[in-house]
């Protein structure tokens, strides 16, 4: 029955605990590039007990301008397809891999609310993950407040990290 109750309670552990359990078994470092969460990825991963030992750092680089300088975006990419787009968020991961001379980065960027661009909604958010060389980008609807938007970002990028460590280790 014990061994039972371990087996379920590692199924039921937090996204973030898996995440730094897969860190550390692969000996793997990892950063955070946020815009639109502000820095709730980074607070979740903070969260876990012992992460010390894989993240040193994040990013919270909310202006294009902070995207420029902490993280390398390219002046041409956000005027061309702007802070909110499939390129910035690759860049932001890429960026913050190297910035931080991490093995793994997770970058967001989006529109929270309540106002919206003039061609893109509140809710669309870009979720990038750097690892091996190779970024996914995700692309993102999210509905609610500014609030519910957010956090409903930091899981899915906590998701998108967990899925592509435990692919590519």
């Amino acid at each position: 029955m014990k061994e039972e109750n371990k087996t379920e309670s590692k199924r039921n552990a937090p996204v973030e605990e898996k995440i730094v359990k897969l860190l550390k078994k692969n000996g793997l470092t990892v950063t955070t590039a946020e815009s639109c969460t502000g820095g709730l990825v980074a607070g979740r991963l903070v969260n876990v007990a012992g992460v010390s030992e894989v993240f040193e750092e994040g990013f919270v680089t909310y202006s294009d301008k902070a995207k420029r300088k902490e993280l390398n975006v390219s002046k041409a990419t956000l005027k061309k397809y702007t802070a909110v787009s499939r390129q910035t968020a690759r860049e932001m991961a890429i960026g913050a891999a190297f910035a931080a001379n991490a093995d793994v980065s997770i970058a967001t960027t989006g529109y929270a609310g309540p106002e919206s661009a003039p061609d893109a909604p509140v809710g669309l958010v870009f979720i990038g993950c750097f690892m091996k060389d190779r970024v996914t980008v995700e692309e993102h609807h999210f509905t609610g407040n500014r609030n519910e938007i957010r956090e409903q970002a930091v899981n899915a990028a906590l998701d998108l990290l967990r899925r592509v460590i435990r692919d590519n280790v």
